[in-house]
């Protein structure tokens, strides 16, 4: 007879809202991973309007809490809470809210579900949520806590919210690094979320390919470097175009940059887009560009890696995990824009180069973020926590 599952309550504020969703989208790769390793996950999150109180996304079952009036609601899902929380005493008042009954809420389901363990996905605000319920708890870092680190208060948080977790883990090891630090020496591993190795796979034919076309994925603020890129389509030899995919604060001033520099008529602003649509991208430009500084992994270029898309970058953050220089991609240092656009030139200069990059990638990205590999470490993770916690 097979032994039960094991039940772990993932508790997130991203996660999709819908079949397709961008939002958390890792977060559900690695619900999905882990069923193959046994292991029955259900959700956590916040409401937001328009979405049900319970929910089954692609086969995860989700359970959303009320922690505000309807109109409040907006902090989860969009990767605008910094800025609301920053910018209105309501979006304070909601956090606190959020925090407060996001507690009470996992406390209810463990009583009710009983689950082995409790993962949450990042320190703030979901640590604070799911510790201190008598079940193991797991974090996973994603980056945006890791740069809540740097005060002296918010390093003092996170050592408390710490300490109630069984064990701590980071999707880079630059993350794991930076944890390591903000807590005085306790271990932190590195594991990295899942990708979908069945939606993003290699173009059906190299023809696909456009060797003067690249590729942006990301939010558009300053810490995604998209002014730089687009000050290095002014300083490149060659004349290649740009995709834009995402949305955010600086979407408007990024487009009136775009015009002031004179490239406004080699970029195409393609906004949100769901993953279906996505791959496709990633099957036809000849690299993705991601000029991000402290990147907490770089899962964009991992998506284009699974595609054999190479990526061009800053050795910055996390990415260091996902592009191996001159093998898999090409990393220049960070802030430096001549570097970047060089980096650009020499992939439409040599296409065989970047396609043999591309194909490289793919094989490294398998091996370290196909959902079997990922899932499996994670398995390991939980054994250990329950081992320890017992």
């Amino acid at each position: 007879m097979s032994a039960p599952p094991l039940r772990v309550l993932f508790v997130t504020h991203a996660f999709p809202r819908h079949a397709g969703d961008a939002a958390g989208a890792f977060v559900l790769a690695l619900a999905q991973a882990l069923r193959a390793r046994n292991v029955d996950v259900r959700v956590l999150a916040p409401a937001a309007p328009g979405l049900a109180d319970t929910d089954v996304i692609d086969g995860v079952p989700v359970q959303r809490y009320r922690y505000a009036p309807r109109r409040w609601e907006t902090l989860a899902y969009a990767g605008t809470m910094a800025e609301q929380v920053s910018a209105s005493w309501r979006a304070k008042a909601a956090l606190a809210l959020m925090l407060w009954r996001g507690r009470r809420a996992v406390r209810s389901l463990v009583r009710e579900w009983r689950p082995h363990l409790v993962h949450a996905h990042w320190w703030f605000p979901s640590g604070m949520q799911a510790g201190g319920h008598g079940v193991p708890m797991l974090i996973t870092m994603h980056g945006s806590d890791v740069r809540l680190m740097q005060s002296a208060s918010s390093r003092t948080l996170f050592q408390r919210v710490a300490g109630q977790a069984t064990a701590l883990f980071a999707v880079s090891s630059w993350l794991a690094r930076q944890a390591h630090d903000a807590i005085g020496g306790r271990p932190v591993g590195t594991a990295p979320m899942p990708a979908s190795t069945v939606l993003f796979a290699p173009p059906p034919t190299s023809d696909t390919r456009e060797t003067d076309r690249m590729l942006f994925v990301g939010r558009l603020n300053r810490q995604k470097g998209l002014d730089d890129l687009l000050q290095a389509m002014v300083r490149a030899r060659r004349r290649w175009m740009l995709d834009i995919v995402g949305g955010g604060p600086d979407a408007e001033t990024l487009r009136d940059r775009a015009r002031e520099l004179g490239v406004a008529d080699r970029v195409a602003w393609l906004g949100h887009l769901p993953q279906t649509e996505l791959a496709p991208l990633y099957q036809r430009s000849a690299a993705v560009v991601i000029p991000s500084t402290d990147e907490g992994l770089g899962l964009v270029g991992v998506e284009a890696a699974l595609c054999e898309t190479p990526a061009v970058g800053y050795a910055s953050g996390g990415l260091t995990d996902v592009v191996q220089d001159g093998v898999t991609g090409w990393l220049v240092p960070g802030g430096d824009i001549g570097a970047l656009a060089h980096a650009i030139d020499g992939v439409v200069d040599r296409p065989p180069k970047a396609r043999a990059a591309g194909a490289t990638a793919r094989v490294r990205a398998l091996a370290t973020f196909a959902p079997e590999a990922v899932g499996a470490r994670y398995r390991d993770a939980y054994d250990a926590a329950l081992r320890g916690h017992a």
